[in-house]
């Protein structure tokens, strides 16, 4: 007798999927919410393309208008006459200074930064670091116009001691040489900004480093490494590119802060070896100062440095996502 054995647990075989349902699925929505959730993302980032290609239209077209009867040249004068005629000004002082003091700011915040963002994950007990980073949420929500006049009137004051110390003892190299006068210079802008982009980074970078795998961290304890060499070895490799991105985001706002800088310098179309001494300008500070008064031609002009800082805030951040495509291998994503 022949005895067949039939297999009770086989699971039933699945239903063959339809030509409509495999291209749906193909395009990634099978379902309306999906399709709806698709088409409203979609239509998002078209949109953001929109708006960014008619700023840069308009801001083109208004240089283009400016430029065309600008008789000095436009990347190299030192000067900012548009109310004359025929018209003379450039972009070389306001280059320079919104350059240099991006990166006096950058250099200060972004050590500081890093440093309070590990220490208040890694060092300071629970019950210290979240007044701190209670604080730090609070002075990135402080209007730039209060930092602007706390810096005229409090900070510029307490620099000139230290101006006369680095005059003293680093003016040999230019750079810190100082002719004396009210520090409002582009050290004190670089100064202010710094104080105002700390907390930006300092709280991207701290959300970072929360992200951190445990397992890191345990095995290179296990194996062990002090405190610092876990940091060394496991944290700041896995948060590198969000450091980064952090940075990019302070970077953003120095370079295009307004009033707080209007507010601590003392401008003018020159540019000075030293950070010390007054003078120089930013294309935002010149913006703010000089828009209100400038006939429709200067305002075109002011639109023609605008579109200047709109295309190196494109060129840094696509420098920044270069770097960070770079180290795929330390995303969160990838760990």
């Amino acid at each position: 007798m022949d005895i067949t054995t039939k297999n009770t647990d086989a699971p039933p075989p699945m239903p063959t999927p339809t030509e409509t349902e495999r291209k749906r699925a193909a395009r990634g929505a099978t379902r309306p919410g999906d399709r709806i959730f698709l088409g409203l993302s979609r239509g998002s980032g078209i949109l953001l393309l929109v708006i960014m290609a008619a700023i840069a239209v308009f801001l083109t077209y208004r240089a283009v208008l400016a430029i065309s009867e600008d008789e000095g040249n436009f990347l190299t004068t030192f000067e900012w006459n548009t109310g004359t005629r025929p018209p003379v000004f450039g972009i070389a002082v306001l280059a320079f200074g919104t350059v240099v003091s991006s990166i006096v700011a950058m250099a200060i915040a972004v050590p500081i930064a890093v440093a309070i963002a590990l220490f208040l994950t890694h060092y300071a007990p629970r019950r210290l670091s979240g007044p701190i980073a209670y604080v730090i949420d609070l002075l990135a929500a402080v209007p730039s116009i209060v930092y602007g006049l706390w810096g005229a009137l409090i900070l510029v004051p307490q620099l000139n001691g230290l101006f006369s110390w680095l005059d003293t003892y680093f003016g040999w190299t230019g750079i810190f040489s100082w002719e004396g006068g009210p520090a409002r210079s582009m050290l004190t802008v670089g100064i202010l900004l710094a104080i105002m982009i700390l907390p930006v980074i300092t709280n991207v970078s701290r959300e970072v480093f929360r992200q951190v795998p445990q397992m890191h961290e345990e095995a290179a304890l296990a194996l062990g490494a002090t405190r610092w060499e876990v940091i060394r070895m496991a944290v700041l490799p896995f948060g590198r590119s969000g450091v980064i991105s952090a940075s990019m985001l302070g970077l953003g706002r120095a370079l295009g802060e307004t009033m707080a800088v209007a507010t601590v310098l003392s401008p003018s179309f020159d540019i000075q070896a030293s950070l010390l001494n007054a003078g120089g300008g930013t294309f935002a500070q010149n913006i703010a100062s000089k828009f209100g008064e400038a006939d429709t031609f200067g305002r075109d002009a002011l639109i023609a440095s605008g579109l200047v800082l709109f295309v190196i805030t494109l060129l840094v951040n696509g420098a920044a996502r270069a770097i960070i495509a770079r180290r795929k291998e330390y995303s969160g994503a990838n760990a």
